[in-house]
């Protein structure tokens, strides 16, 4: 009994310093329970005005039951707001399998290492001269890249600590709306239904990205002991038969948690992908190379295995040129695209 209350203690002293999907599964995984509201519906306005006075929940394009507490409170995932970088040749503790987010706007070249995202799940940035948010939802193995320029303004974006189907619901600053991550959606608040653009992007690995990118900069972190970084906090869950805080359908024909890789609704298993390689259809090219670490495998990202790099382009007639794609896990899809086609032949 001792032992348990010690470990409830820990847990809590924890929560807000973690991420919601890893004190979920480090809690239920170590044999005691979370705290009532983690996991947990809680769908109601009422109790979420307290936190959330800002944000107008009678406009909605969701029902409220969907939305579940992940734990953290607003920001207890921090952001990124003022991003630090390196050259990418002065950076030497990355291994050259391990995964960043490439990302090139008008030559500004700079990579986001998931080992950093990991904790951090948003990172507010301006490449190119275009303001983004660079964003990574662990649970759903989702990384996208979005243009926060809306309707005249510039927006930027915290963690609201809550889920959808598992996925981040992401919220901004300026109106407190919250944003589906994986649609870039705004589903309740003031801008329900405006959707950000999505800006093409690369998972790729240090050596690729590196190799892209000579001149380029990775983002560093600003207080490197602030968190575990290079460590995965969500150990094996990649390799676990379904995921955490998700209420929905397991999809067809494919392993819950397994990758498919996305283009808009269309989705193709990443095991069809790295079987044949190359994969075109209409103008759509899809490569697979070896030579990528799986940020969510074992408990140091640098020793995951293997899943490969996955690259999506369009033939033009100037050439290929790169697509919006995710490489995501095939549940999130389903859910969030239901009866779309996820081919696996």
């Amino acid at each position: 009994m001792r032992s348990t209350r010690k470990a409830r203690t820990k847990f809590y002293a924890l929560s807000a310093a973690l991420g919601a999907g890893a004190v979920l599964i480090g809690a239920l995984w170590s044999g005691f329970d979370p705290p009532p509201l983690i996991g947990t519906a809680a769908a109601n306005p009422s109790w979420w005005k307290l936190e959330w006075s800002r944000t107008d929940f009678s406009r909605s394009s969701v029902d409220f039951s969907e939305i579940m507490s992940g734990g953290p409170p607003k920001d207890g995932i921090p952001p990124i707001d003022d991003p630090k970088f390196k050259p990418v040749s002065e950076v030497t503790d990355l291994g050259d399998d391990e995964p960043v987010i490439g990302l090139v706007i008008n030559g500004d070249k700079r990579g986001y290492p998931l080992r950093i995202l990991m904790w951090h799940e948003i990172v507010n940035d301006t490449v190119g001269g275009v303001p983004v948010t660079v964003t990574f939802c662990p649970l759903c193995n989702t990384a996208i890249v979005f243009d926060r320029r809306l309707d005249g303004r510039v927006l930027d974006f915290g963690t609201t600590g809550k889920l959808r189907y598992s996925d981040l619901v992401m919220y901004d600053r300026q109106t407190e709306s919250w944003w589906q991550q994986f649609l870039g959606e705004a589903i309740v608040g003031e801008l329900t239904g405006k959707r950000l653009k999505i800006i093409p992007s690369r998972i790729e690995s240090v050596a690729k990205f590196r190799a892209r990118a000579p001149d380029g900069k990775l983002l560093v972190p600003g207080r490197p002991g602030m968190r575990r970084y290079g460590d995965n906090p969500y150990r094996g869950y990649d390799s676990t038969s379904w995921p955490m805080l998700f209420k929905g359908e397991a999809p067809k024909g494919v392993a819950p948690l397994s990758r498919v890789v996305t283009v808009g609704e269309e989705a193709w298993s990443l095991d069809l992908v790295r079987k044949k390689k190359r994969i075109t259809k209409g103008d759509l090219v899809i490569t697979w190379e070896p030579g990528q670490n799986s940020a969510l495998d074992s408990g140091r990202i640098s020793q995951g295995r293997d899943v490969g790099n996955v690259l999506v382009q369009r033939q033009t007639k100037d050439g290929l040129v790169d697509v919006a794609y995710g490489v995501d896990f095939a549940f999130a899809f389903g859910a969030f695209h239901p009866g779309a086609v996820i081919h696996t032949e």
